[in-house]
């Protein structure tokens, strides 16, 4: 298994993300386990550290414990990581107050223009609440930080929030300030980031406003976050090599204790993991039932369906997709036909035409301009040609434009027509359009493997060329040794820092709301998606509830709350053990009643049926908040989508609200037959007072 960041670039993470070491037969041979005790013991006598060393000195026989004890979780709750033999792990697994033991893994790490498109303009143009935004903590779990970066300078800040109980162990050379308040590394590296991933992930939450950002000129604007004024803590858990499991169940324990107010992790498997094996299904469980919400990428394994890797109802999960602004690289010929191709090119040939020579090696094309269908960058020729396969434009450590399909036949038509071909590639422009937002093929899709009635992704938001904070150490591509303070990457590593910050943002208003508040503000309020391509790839399984609205957010109307004891009894409904279920809460807890996961108090109503052709009735069970006035009346109404067939009943369809903070229940009655085994049915239900549209997909899907 691998824990990576998301964005389209490497990285490793181990509780729940990473790479798994290799099987050995030697039981001598020792790998690093994570052993889960689940919460902290309340009694005052009770010493986690202590505890933990007399249980490896019990197992191993062993009085040092140097090399044996590679952390210790003491904060948020109980647990350590040890190196120790199959045998030795299977005597701990006995012990008693171990809850769980599991090997470390490795997981992967998965804007200048962005804020303003998604309608958080700049300056004074955004409603805001500075004075508790400056009170505001966003945790970024990832690979470090570039503390020098103007994106988080310290000027014009006043001391931290006094809530704030972390520290600054960024390691040698390593200054935190008032906007960079803490950083802790468990990596062993320090907290400076080598790679550029972790400043960008950061700067885009809650990045200071910086003018005059671009890369090389491309994309000229001001770079910021969506809480400019709010701080930030860095937690380094990914290298190079990726993120593993025990740093990332390190970096929860600590951002829970030390007074985060959103966590931000743009980390995640291959694969999506159960619950009870997924370190940030386990730390985000922590960290919703103290308050705070965490907000993970989706996963860069799209179109494939069924490759959504951040499926828990606790958890925030964030699709990637476009914005009004691209990058665009033209092709012009000789002839003066001029062709749109895709690329971050910073090169200039200052308009000279240069012969074009069709092939696949770049020791034809030597002073020449390389066209290639592959996806090939030459050393050797003066710029490259190729086909764009990705529909994103990303960095090249050399002139290139990657050219449409047509595009490219319509060149090679001209290339082996003419009989002394010349042409040039341009710098990049950075291009403003009124397209609307579309998933990038990238994103990963749903439905969700693990929990079936659980629609994810939950959310989309701009993860597609996005330009924010860099590290000069990262290369901004493949070979590239150019160093930049700012740089464009795509992913849904880019898009989970919009939510976190948009999270971060409607905390500043609402400081009293629970992350599940947050989450259905977030999601009910959201622009709906048209399906822009056809099959499932285009449907809510990539988008979820749609688009992210910042400002929409901010007054939802009616709000749908969850809490722990809910969480519960949907896992319950899952079917988890006693046992399986303390992996993931940290206590002992016992299933009563049978609640249906779909019943889970979602803002999203998803359903899979077990056939296509027979006629069904699916009901899902709701209750709302009155987050607007008194007095409100809502009224129901059903949209279809896709053209759908779904007949969708709403009792009761009116809700009278007395007073703020009200709850009414009601329930969706959904009936139909014949489904699409490939497609989804789906429609929207809107509950509308005349000023707030709280909006909530139904989908129903089947397995064939």
């Amino acid at each position: 298994m691998r824990a990576s960041s998301f964005c389209l670039v490497p990285c490793v993470v181990v509780f729940l993300l990473g790479l798994v070491s290799a099987v050995t037969d030697d039981r001598q041979d020792k790998q690093v386990y994570v052993v889960y005790m689940g919460s902290l013991p309340s009694r005052p006598d009770y010493t986690p550290m202590s505890n933990h060393l007399s249980i490896l000195q019990e197992v191993t026989g062993e009085s040092s414990m140097e090399g044996r004890l590679v952390r210790s979780y003491k904060r948020s709750f109980n647990g350590f990581a040890a190196r120790l033999t199959e045998s030795e792990r299977e005597q701990v697994a006995e012990m008693e107050g171990v809850v769980s033991v599991f090997r470390s893994k490795k997981l992967q790490i998965q804007t200048t223009a962005s804020w303003a498109f998604m309608g958080l303009k700049e300056g004074k143009n955004t409603k805001r609440n500075l004075a508790v935004e400056s009170d505001t903590i966003v945790g970024v779990i990832d690979t470090g930080v570039w503390p020098e970066s103007e994106s988080f300078s310290g000027k014009g800040f006043g001391p931290p929030p006094k809530k704030w109980k972390g520290v600054c162990s960024g390691g040698k050379n390593f200054t935190c300030n008032n906007k960079l308040i803490g950083a802790r590394d468990y990596t062993g590296e320090g907290t400076r980031d080598s790679e550029g991933h972790g400043s960008h992930t950061a700067s885009t939450a809650a990045g200071n406003a910086v003018t005059g950002t671009s890369f090389f000129g491309i994309g000229n604007g001001t770079a910021r976050g969506g809480v400019p004024a709010a701080r930030i803590a860095a937690y380094k858990v990914c290298t190079t090599t990726g993120c593993t499991t025990e740093s990332i169940l390190s970096a929860f324990d600590d951002a829970i204790a030390d007074g985060v107010d959103v966590i931000s992790i743009s980390i995640g498997d291959d694969n999506a993991i159960p619950y009870e094996k997924d370190p940030i299904a386990i730390g985000a469980f922590h960290a919703m039932a103290k308050g705070i919400l965490t907000v993970n990428s989706a996963g860069n394994s799209g179109p494939n369906p069924n490759s959504v890797v951040s499926v828990a109802p606790w958890i925030l999960t964030v699709a990637a997709s476009t914005t009004n602004r691209e990058f665009l690289t033209k092709v012009v010929l000789q002839n003066g036909r001029t062709l749109s191709g895709r690329s971050v090119n910073a090169f200039d040939l200052k308009g000279k035409n240069y012969p074009l020579v069709e092939g696949t090696l770049g020791s034809q094309a030597k002073g020449k301009v390389l066209v290639s269908r592959y996806p090939t960058i030459s050393e050797t020729a003066v710029a490259t040609i190729n086909v764009d396969y990705k529909n994103y434009a990303s960095i090249s450590p050399r002139p290139l434009s990657a050219l449409s399909q047509d595009d490219f036949a319509s060149l090679l038509s001209y290339v082996n027509s003419t009989k002394s071909p010349r042409g040039t590639v341009l710098k990049t422009e950075a291009v403003f359009n009124q397209k609307s937002p579309k998933v990038a093929s990238f994103s990963s899709r749903g439905p969700n493997t693990l929990a079936v009635d659980l629609l994810k992704p939950d959310i989309t938001a701009p993860g597609v060329e996005i330009l924010a904070a860099y590290s000069p150490l990262g290369s901004p591509s493949l070979g590239d040794q150019r160093q930049v303070k700012y740089s464009v990457l795509s992913g849904t590593s880019m898009s989970c820092p919009h939510v976190a910050g948009v999270a971060a943002y409607i905390k500043t208003f609402h400081p009293d709301w629970s992350p599940s508040l947050i989450q259905s503000a977030i999601m009910t309020t959201a622009w709906s998606m048209n399906a822009s391509e056809t099959g499932v790839a285009s449907t809510e399984f990539a988008y979820g509830a749609g688009h992210v609205d910042p400002i929409a957010a901010l007054n939802p109307g009616l709000g749908y709350e969850l809490n722990k004891a809910d969480h519960i009894a949907f896992l319950c409904g899952l079917n988890y053990t006693s046992k399986t279920l303390k992996l993931i809460t940290g206590e002992a807890v016992t299933c009563t009643g049978n609640t249906l996961p779909r019943n889970l108090n979602y803002p999203s109503m998803s359903a899979k049926l077990s056939g296509s052709r027979s006629p069904f009735t699916v009901t899902f069970n709701r209750t709302v908040t009155n987050l607007g006035t008194p007095n409100s009346t809502y009224n129901s109404k059903i949209v279809l989508n896709h053209g759908s067939k779904l007949s969708v009943k709403i009792s009761p369809n009116v809700l009278s609200m007395k007073s703020v903070n009200e709850k009414l229940a009601f329930t969706v009655t959904v009936t139909g037959s014949g489904l699409d085994p490939k497609l989804p049915s789906s429609a929207n239900l809107v509950w509308s007072d005349g000023t707030h549209n709280v909006r909530s997909p139904i989908v129903i899907y089947t397995s064939g």
